[in-house]
């Protein structure tokens, strides 16, 4: 890519983040400004049978056009036609391995929001296409940039890192299974701490509360805390051979998707993706054997 600013396009405009997003490209006077490109085509998309994601549509599509100046089209095509790099923000993960199939051969950079897709054969099929085609591309949650996890596992004055310990809200929706919805936030925080190697998962679960726990072949265990009532924060506690250390998400003024959207641009200038094909899909699978565990109880090999 060239020094010049990326034109940047939007697929989907059902979430809050093309709004925070748009934000912190067009707008240099914000504070976490990331520079580099400018959102200026978008296509709203939605799912009709997703609440979360038809009834935000228009608002986001106003907002886009009347704040930001972004030409709204009819297509995905439409979007990739005229822009250099492709945010696919479709709320629902459902939808991403067919609009990504909508945009492939126009070759174009894509960053493709959380979830990348709600089973391990969609992921498996984007990627697929993604290096038939040359296409730089990357997923994840923005909790892994979280500037508060990102210092304390940069911080390796007491040893290797043995396990992690995190927690969130997992609020649940019908159409996103289980973890795919908000549990991936606290996998991602998992994986970016261990990264890839395990091979089997176990989740207890009731109406208010998930604990999964997930085995690496090395033998470190890393859990997840997943609460549906009371406490709805982030966090995490990292083991090392000499002492834990706890994650304080929220200690840092700079928004996660601030600290995230600086790796996609990254992506989008050099073609080359933060996060290794494999880990993603592990994460994918990851999420795939706890959905299936909360449902039978047993162990599940990934």
């Amino acid at each position: 890519m060239s020094d010049q600013a990326l034109k940047i396009g939007m697929i989907g405009l059902d979430t809050s983040h093309v709004t925070a997003f748009s934000d912190l490209l067009n707008n240099k006077d914000n504070t976490y400004h990331v520079p580099g490109g400018k959102v200026v085509v978008a296509y709203p998309g939605g799912s009709s049978d997703f609440e979360l994601s038809y009834s935000r549509v228009e608002n986001f599509t106003k907002e886009l056009k009347e704040k930001y100046d972004v030409q709204i089209v009819d297509s995905p095509e439409a979007v990739a036609e005229q822009s250099d790099v492709v945010l696919l923000e479709s709320v629902d993960g459902r939808v991403h391995l067919e609009l990504f199939k909508r945009i492939v051969q126009y070759g174009k950079p894509v960053f493709i929001d959380k979830p990348m897709a709600v089973s391990y054969s969609d992921a498996e099929e984007i990627f697929r296409l993604a290096n038939e085609n040359n296409i730089p591309i990357m997923s994840c949650s923005s909790l892994r940039y979280a500037e508060g996890l990102q210092a304390v596992l940069a911080d390796d004055q007491h040893g290797d890192i043995f396990g992690i310990d995190c927690y969130g809200p997992l609020a649940m929706q019908e159409t996103q299974p289980g973890l795919f919805w908000y549990g991936i936030h606290t996998v991602e925080m998992l994986f970016r701490a261990l990264g890839t190697g395990c091979v089997e998962v176990r989740s207890v679960t009731n109406e208010d509360h998930d604990l999964i726990v997930g085995t690496w072949a090395d033998g470190r265990i890393g859990t997840i805390r997943g609460n549906r009532k009371a406490n709805h924060q982030f966090g995490a506690v990292v083991h090392r051979d000499k002492g834990s250390q706890f994650v304080d998400v929220y200690a840092h003024a700079k928004p996660y998707y601030a600290s995230m959207l600086e790796k996609i641009m990254v992506l989008f200038q050099t073609g080359k993706a933060d996060i290794e094909q494999a880990e993603t899909l592990q994460i994918i699978r990851f999420i795939e054997a706890a959905n299936e565990s909360r449902k039978t109880g047993q162990t599940v090999k990934l």
